[in-house]
């Protein structure tokens, strides 16, 4: 699988998640098998303005590449000098968020608001590919809402513009995760265009990413919120694909995970920080663990990393 001049692992990818795929988390799906890791998306106003908080959403392990770096914004002029200004950080390929459907973002006009507008699509993509050599690309959704599907349209604005490949999210920004992805309109986008499709959407194990490759014909998958607490679903999906045995973790690996995890956290955001953001992580890993509803009002007032230790020795774990 590449993208560009970028040759990826495998065509399993970790999506791009506010407040998921930082650093910790982005270091253990790549352990675990996925062929590219995507960052949180990240303001090119933001930047502009050296945002410090900022900063840090950008900080990259070697460990982790190939790594793409998501950029959200609407002024394709502002979008191009970021790009430039940033393509010495050590990722590999540059994103494009259009698909983002959260109010702050669609009400800025950016994220999926900018499906509204194929032609600024083209300036933005166009803008940023001449900017760049590094391979840019574009994440999309199915439409702004059902009285507007047009990701055919978009994702061929943005190939004419440059982009080296384009992600389909299969539900319209109207349906946020609500509803079934649409495989349909993937495959739709991956006809229309001479660039590499990836599908995303729904995708929760070996079998549905099989699903998603057949019926659309698209490239790759990309894996967004089942992945939340299961890291390992790098290494299922991968095993399934090339027909090898996959054997589930047991109750202590995911245990060594969840300590490997916060290890990371208190590394990279220290103590106060990193133990309230690891704490909805926790709460994920756990799911579907006996006794871990009871749990969850522990986690939540959780201090420290000494505390949720001495919670996984209590469980045995």
């Amino acid at each position: 699988m590449n993208i560009g001049n970028v040759s990826l692992k495998n065509n399993v990818i970790l999506a791009p998640m506010a407040g998921v795929s930082d650093l910790p988390f982005r270091l253990l799906c790549s352990g675990y098998g996925a062929g590219m890791v995507c960052m949180e998306m990240i303001s090119a106003k933001a930047i502009h303005y050296n945002n410090k908080n900022t900063r840090e959403l950008m900080r990259i392990h070697p460990d982790e590449a190939p790594v793409s770096l998501q950029l959200f914004g609407n002024d394709p002029h502002l979008m191009a000098e970021i790009a430039a200004k940033i393509e010495d950080e050590p990722f590999s390929v540059l994103d494009i968020n259009m698909g983002c459907p959260v109010p702050k973002v669609v009400n800025n006009h950016e994220g999926s608001y900018l499906m509204k507008d194929p032609d600024l699509v083209y300036s933005i993509v166009e803008a940023v590919s001449h900017a760049i050599s590094k391979p840019v690309t574009v994440k999309i959704r199915k439409g702004f809402d059902d009285g507007h599907v047009n990701a055919v349209e978009v994702a061929r604005a943005a190939a004419a513009g440059g982009a080296k490949a384009v992600a389909v999210h299969g539900r319209t920004r109207e349906q946020y995760y609500s509803g079934k992805a649409d495989r349909d309109i993937i495959k739709q986008v991956k006809e229309a265009v001479d660039i590499p499709v990836i599908g995303n959407g729904d995708i929760t194990d070996g079998p549905s990413a099989k699903e998603m490759l057949d019926k659309t014909g698209c490239d790759a998958v990309m894996i967004g919120r089942a992945a939340e607490g299961n890291p390992f679903l790098f290494k299922e999906i991968t095993a399934y694909l090339s027909g090898e045995e996959y054997t589930p973790p047991t109750a202590a690996e995911v245990a060594e995970t969840i300590r490997r995890h916060a290890g990371l956290m208190l590394e990279y955001k220290g103590e106060y920080i990193g133990i309230r953001e690891m704490r909805k992580h926790l709460s994920w890993y756990l799911k579907g663990f006996e006794g871990a509803a009871a749990l969850r009002r522990r986690i939540n007032e959780m201090e420290s990393f000494d505390e949720l230790y001495r919670m996984l020795d209590e469980l045995k774990m």
